[in-house]
């Protein structure tokens, strides 16, 4: 039976559907002003990984994950930039699109945007104010009164009395009390907007997603998931709103994925320690980086350091070594086996990721002693299982060769490492050993690691 960690109850549970076999799941997407950084990457992957083996596990997973692309920081950002709002989004959309395809994230079912769905934020603004949860302020904009609902805090554990008094309101605000949220702002005459009965003016950030999450899923639906700086105020006011829209419990199992530190600091602009994906692409191979991010739970702290970077592309390419040269078996062929129980075990356990990838490298170890003791079949049967649990995982699902050969912007492209290796081979069968010596330590210099054997010379790159 699986067991879930639930940040509303903060104890782990069984598992149990809403729809038997069935689960639907919404994650809090970005907001997509820039580049996705690193923390971005630990949701992302975190969460790609929880949809994997629910599929595993033979669930029909619907997986609905946002976009936010209209706020604040979107419009000063292209207002800077001295275009359209949307020209901004689409781009940043893209960029998205392309790092997440290249950390092996595999696409949610449904990517509903903000911009996309007013007509149903406007109509859940309109329920709240009806049943006298939400109000109209003297300047336009429409608030939730937190007041309204008695269980405000119960996914965060704070207290409204706490919150009420260390409450700082902006001049610009109307707000009943301190700790009410805008639903609807009034938007200054041209700035983007949207009608609405309440004058033009622009959904809040809180509001679309329990909007898009019941479009999408229903009133109450199985897991709602994403970074640790959502847990308050977003996921708080997101229960709060979407309770006393529909008069049904939200989110049965809330998750939230581990924090990201840099160097065992927390990760921010002002301490020059931010890292788009982009740029930690340009240093490590993104099936290391995910490697990295999937080898910690999900729920733990993350710290990240170019030392371990470096580490994570050395346990990877342990596990790749295991299958280099081993062809392996059709995996509907090679029945369960003890070890894909092992994974089962550490997965069930709160997608316990470390201990399924423990499970990898005793496979790993296990081909290994195969090829040694010269059982053939036997080692293309555990590869077959390696691959079939690295899938669940979103790795080992590379061409040894194309993993050990890919180019990671060193000096040397593969088609001059090629031609080193010929001339050394030509020096050897010429018998000059010294000139093969050379060559073989030039490459070794770049960072070329060569591996000779009776079949020939592999190499790949250290």
């Amino acid at each position: 039976m699986m067991r879930i960690y639930n940040t509303l109850t903060q104890r782990k549970e069984e598992f149990h559907p809403l729809e038997s076999g069935r689960v639907r799941m919404y994650v809090c997407g970005m907001t997509v002003y820039d580049y996705c950084h690193l923390g971005h990457a630990r949701v992302l992957v975190a969460f790609d990984v929880i949809t994997r083996y629910l599929r595993h596990r033979g669930y029909d997973v619907h997986y609905v994950r946002n976009i936010t692309d209209i706020d604040d920081k979107i419009l000063r950002r292209a207002e800077e930039n001295g275009e359209p709002f949307s020209e901004l989004t689409d781009r940043m959309i893209r960029a998205m699109h392309e790092d997440e395809a290249r950390l092996g994230v595999l696409s949610p079912d449904e990517e509903p945007r903000a911009t996309g769905h007013i007509e149903e934020i406007v109509a859940m603004i309109h329920r709240l104010i009806a049943s006298g949860h939400a109000y109209e302020a003297d300047n336009g904009d429409v608030y939730f009164a937190v007041e309204s609902f008695p269980d405000y805090g119960k996914l965060s554990k704070k207290k409204l009395e706490d919150l009420v008094a260390g409450a700082r309101v902006d001049v610009r605000e109307a707000k009943r009390s301190p700790a009410d949220f805008a639903l609807w702002k009034a938007a200054p005459e041209g700035e983007v907007s949207w009608p609405s009965p309440w004058g033009d003016g622009r959904p809040g950030w809180h509001i679309e997603c329990s909007a898009m999450s019941t479009k999408c899923l229903g009133d109450t639906f199985d897991i709602h998931g994403g970074g640790p700086d959502l847990l308050f105020p977003h996921h708080e006011n997101e229960i709060a709103q979407s309770e006393c829209a529909t008069g049904h419990p939200f989110a049965r199992t809330w998750m939230h994925a581990g924090a990201i530190r840099v160097d065992k600091e927390k990760m921010s602009k002002s301490l020059g320690n931010f890292f788009t994906i982009r740029e930690i692409l340009e240093k490590h191979p993104a099936e290391v980086v995910r490697y990295f991010l999937v080898s910690s739970h999900y729920r733990s702290q993350v710290d990240y350091s170019e030392d371990n970077l470096v580490e994570a592309g050395r346990s990877l390419t342990r596990l790749y070594h295991a299958l280099r040269g081993v062809t392996p078996a059709k995996s509907d062929s090679v029945p369960e086996t003890g070890h894909d129980r092992r994974f089962a075990e550490a997965m069930d356990d709160d997608f316990n990721t470390a201990g399924a990838m423990a499970v990898l490298h005793a496979v790993a170890n296990e081909i290994n002693q195969h090829r040694r003791d010269g059982e053939d079949l036997e080692a293309r049967q555990s590869a077959a299982v390696l691959v079939r649990l690295g899938a669940v995982l979103g790795l080992m699902q590379q061409d040894p060769e194309a993993f050990f050969q890919a180019d990671t912007g060193g000096e040397l492209s593969a088609a001059d490492i090629e031609a080193m290796i010929q001339a050394r081979a030509d020096a050897r069968k010429a018998r000059d050993f010294a000139e093969a010596d050379r060559i073989r330590d030039e490459l070794a210099d770049k960072g070329i690691i060569l591996d000779d054997s009776r079949e020939g010379t592999t190499w790949r790159r250290g």
